[in-house]
């Protein structure tokens, strides 16, 4: 079922005792970063998890998820979640073979991604990343079952009968996923990797996240650099601000930071984006945001 421009479907109110969040995993964009001027922000590529009660969705899967596979395989129980994907650049797929609960017999995953060309999918992409002389095991490693599923970017996904995703294309090379997850009436929105385009709105972004209450936005550059970065793929802090006015979003999140900027170069951004939009925040890893 695909979703209309500018139209969320309703999701009934939050049932008590069920929480609605997302938790940051991996913040870093391109490559990871592991050095002492980082260690505050963090160094992992992009990973979020984001829980709709007692339903775990994973987004992305870079290094971050590792850290997060650690903490579910350290539960002891069974796991069940829902992978999605923006795109499959190395940097959000990175570490799906290093994500302990992926080789546990008994867990169950579904993995999804939007945006791949008419003669690939996301398991090829995958088995690719596994494949000799780059990987010395196959995808077939794993044990827990682990289906596949490709969509066509502007449907709605519905991966439990109370969460409805809607998603929207990014302008991105090789083309990427926006994710809009709506539940109990509140949403998070996932904009990552995206370039948007100097003084416009990107209109299919901003019908996509209207009156959201988190929009978490690809702002890898500042205005300055990004002067010399046109068509890298990415956008900026000062663009995702411009855009969350005008969807009159409640909450922007910087996000996909870039691997040169240390810890004082993300404060900075940090108040320079609380001046222009009280209430932003720049993601960091361990951070656990509510709508």
């Amino acid at each position: 079922m695909a979703a209309l421009a500018g139209q969320h479907e309703s999701i009934s109110p939050m049932p008590e005792n069920e929480d609605f969040y997302v938790r940051f995993w991996g913040v870093r964009g391109s490559i990871s970063v592991c050095d002492e001027n980082t260690v505050r922000y963090g160094g992992n590529t992009s990973c979020l998890e984001i829980r709709c009660g007692k339903k775990l969705l994973i987004f992305d899967a870079g290094t971050g998820i590792r850290y997060l596979g650690n903490e579910l395989a350290g539960n002891g129980a069974a796991v069940e979640a829902d992978v999605f994907l923006t795109h499959t650049h190395y940097d959000h797929i990175g570490g799906i073979p290093f994500f302990k609960p992926f080789f546990v017999p008994g867990n169950k995953f579904r993995m999804w991604a939007g945006h791949l060309l008419p003669d690939s999918d996301v398991r090829c992409v995958l088995c690719d990343l596994m494949m000799a002389p780059l990987f010395p095991v196959p995808l077939e490693i794993f044990q827990s079952k682990i289906e596949f599923h490709d969509f066509g970017v502007g449907e709605m996904l519905t991966p439990c009968a109370d969460v409805a995703i809607h998603t929207a294309p990014l302008n991105h090379p090789n083309a990427a996923t926006a994710y809009r997850i709506n539940y109990g009436g509140r949403s998070i929105c996932y904009l990552t990797d995206t370039e948007h385009k100097p003084g416009e709105i990107d209109e299919t972004i901003r019908d996509l996240i209207e009156g959201a209450d988190i929009a978490i936005y690809d702002a890898m550059f500042t205005e300055e650099e990004y002067k010399d970065r046109v068509g890298w793929g990415h956008s900026t802090w000062e663009a995702g601000v411009e855009l969350c006015d005008a969807a009159n979003v409640k909450k922007l999140v910087i996000f996909h930071h870039d691997p040169d900027h240390d810890d004082a170069f993300m404060d900075g951004i940090a108040e320079a984006a609380e001046r222009r939009r009280p209430g932003t925040v720049v993601a960091r890893e361990g951070l656990t945001l509510r709508p």
